[in-house]
């Protein structure tokens, strides 16, 4: 037979032992006020924090708001001026065309003035007076 020291039981009793000694540190580290106390700081760490992610989400969310307000009122004004541009643009268009119709009304009233003083003057010169 071999020799081993220390035998089974022996190991067994010794975990157990062990095993208990570590439940009672755990126990009694989980009873200790100190440990409560910084327990209980960090969870007020970790709520301050998340009241100041929901503070930062909600700041960015209204800037995101303004900006898109902000967008949207440059667009419009953007569009009015386009607007504007092509209504003045139509205008101007509209006006050159009245005064080169009014050119040309002017020179078919010239040419017409002087196709009738031609016909008057052969008229004329037909008739010898």
């Amino acid at each position: 037979m071999s020799f081993k020291y220390p035998d089974l039981m022996e190991r067994q009793t010794a975990a157990a032992a062990a095993k208990k000694a570590m439940l009672e540190k755990f126990r009694a580290a989980a009873a200790d006020p100190e440990i409560e106390r910084k327990r209980a700081e960090r969870v007020a760490i970790d709520e301050a924090r998340k009241v100041r992610m929901a503070e930062r989400e909600a700041a960015k969310a209204a800037q995101q708001a303004e900006l898109a307000r902000q967008a949207a009122l440059a667009a419009e004004r953007e569009a009015q001026a386009k607007r504007e541009a092509a209504e003045a643009e139509a205008r101007a268009a509209a006006e050159k065309a009245e005064l080169e119709a009014l050119i040309e009304m002017e020179k078919k009233a010239e040419r017409d003035a002087r196709y009738a003083a031609r016909k008057a003057a052969k008229k004329e010169r037909r008739r010898g007076y």
